[in-house]
């Protein structure tokens, strides 16, 4: 008489892994209090605010503090309380707040969960309008006011809970080495899309602030050159190529009109 074979352990363990994951995942569900979109997030608005807060002077000191000069710090946080002002922005629950970093050699911007946002004095130094300095400020607030922070969270979660899940059940780490693999390229397509989508609205809150929104254009050959190209591959990047981005925000100046 034949033996029924058992059902190997491991596989019920990353099955188990697996399952939890997603069902935690799409259980993190609520709707943007801005957008209406509902969206699968680890945060609420008020906690992402608190994250945002407490985070900010350390994210500071990482780029060696604020900037010194005052008069520049205000000229900043002029602009963007201008576009949160004209926007739906000034209808969410964040926080917003606008700071120059002292950092001098590194081109960047970016925004903490609920509303902090930054740019390095490197960068302002390349930005020769004050429409250029809105596109990046507006493209930031679009990052918080679509909440990608608390997005990536939660698909991170999810990520890694599916990659704990297949390391177990493969037995070896090769099975793990793969899925984190693949789950790092679906991250990376996370952010490509984020991207994309602040670009557009960044455009829009541009232009309903009275500013040029063509100047996101100046912005994309700004971080062409910080990039070490306009035509570099989108693969392997949290960022699609200034090439790509700047052909659909073209397309987002045209609907303007």
């Amino acid at each position: 008489m034949r033996q029924k074979r058992k059902f190997p352990v491991r596989l019920l363990i990353m099955g188990g892994f697996i399952l939890f994951s997603v069902v935690s995942y799409y259980m993190k569900s609520q709707v943007n209090p801005v957008t209406g979109e509902k969206q699968r997030v680890s945060l609420s608005p008020e906690e992402e605010v608190a994250m945002g807060l407490q985070s900010a002077p350390q994210m500071a000191a990482q780029f060696g503090g604020l900037y010194a000069d005052n008069n520049v710090q205000l000229k900043v946080r002029s602009i963007g309380q201008r576009l949160v002002n004209s926007s739906h922005a000034k209808e969410s629950p964040y926080q917003f707040n606008f700071h120059v970093l002292a950092d001098e050699r590194t081109i960047n911007a970016f925004a903490l969960p609920g509303g902090q946002i930054f740019i390095t004095a490197a960068m302002l130094s390349k930005l020769k309008t004050e429409d250029a300095v809105a596109s990046v400020l507006g493209h930031e607030i679009a990052h918080v006011i679509h909440r990608h922070s608390a997005e990536q969270m939660a698909q991170t979660g999810l990520l890694n809970g599916i990659i704990q899940g297949v390391t177990m059940g493969s037995g070896t780490m090769n099975g793990g080495q793969i899925a984190g693999y693949v789950g790092k390229m679906i991250g990376m397509k996370y952010g490509r899309d984020d991207e994309l989508e602040s670009d557009e609205f960044g455009v829009k809150y541009c232009h309903q602030a009275g500013y040029d929104a063509r100047a996101a254009l100046d912005v994309m050959k700004v971080l062409a050159e910080a990039s070490g190209g306009a035509d570099r591959s989108d693969f392997n990047s949290t960022h699609p190529s200034p090439a790509n981005r700047i052909e659909k925000i073209k397309e987002h100046l045209a609907a303007l009109r």
